[in-house]
């Protein structure tokens, strides 16, 4: 059996843009910090967790409090809920069918490796007609750093299973997917178009596709990525 693990932002859930929008909104609401930076990859740590506490850290010379990560949290996945009622988030085009589609293969396990808070996830998903809590997981809520991230997927789908698998890969959008994945030497898929689909090329992706709809073209390139041991 294969792993294929899959964040969730902007490959899962088109979410990318209300993401950006509700992050730098807690950041003025609850700390009063304006003008934030909303290119993650210039964050060591491009999670929530990660550029959380950066920009405190860089804005008050200390390092956040859990009461104050907790309120941030809070507040942003509110924020996240909120949106999804004013307009439910779309589905990366194909995500639903290939997940649904890889639920039925006996030679695929799916697990979720997220630089989201775990809440947050849960609503991205659920809103455009996923479920989080269906897959092994590992968010933010675990490490700041996503190479921990993905480790712990792999892990916890390692126990879901009950043994190891005999090879996994990781479908993700940024370029701090693919720099975490050359860390941990393990396969990166991309999904992006146009210049992104450039920068995911650069940084390294095995392939690339603009979405997840030709589901029959990305298990092909799994077979190929992965080849049975």
């Amino acid at each position: 059996m294969r792993l294929i693990i899959f964040d969730v932002d902007g490959t899962l859930t088109d979410t990318i843009a209300v993401d950006a929008r509700c992050f730098l909104r807690s950041f003025t609401e609850v700390f009063g910090f304006a003008d934030v930076d909303p290119d993650w990859s210039l964050y060591k740590n491009a999670t929530d967790a990660g550029i959380v506490h950066e920009v405190f850290e860089s804005r008050t010379g200390r390092t956040p409090s859990e009461m104050e990560i907790a309120r941030f949290r809070e507040h942003l996945v509110a924020s996240f809920r909120s949106a999804s009622q004013e307009a439910p988030f779309a589905a990366v085009a194909g995500a639903r069918e290939l997940l649904a589609r890889l639920g039925f293969m006996d030679a695929y396990q799916v697990a979720l490796a997220t630089g989201c808070w775990r809440d947050s996830a849960r609503v991205k998903m659920a809103s455009a007609g996923m479920s989080y809590d269906d897959y092994p997981s590992a968010s933010a809520d675990d490490a700041p750093d996503r190479e921990s991230i993905i480790k712990l997927a792999i892990e916890r789908a390692s126990r879901r299973v009950g043994g190891n698998f005999s090879g996994a890969v990781y479908v993700g959008d940024g370029v701090w997917d693919a720099r975490a994945c050359r860390n941990l030497n393990i396969p990166f898929v991309g999904i992006g178009a146009g210049a992104q689909g450039e920068k995911l090329a650069g940084a390294g992706a095995a392939r690339i596709f603009h979405d997840l709809s030709d589901a029959d073209s990305l298990l092909a390139s799994m077979e190929k990525i992965l080849p049975v041991k």
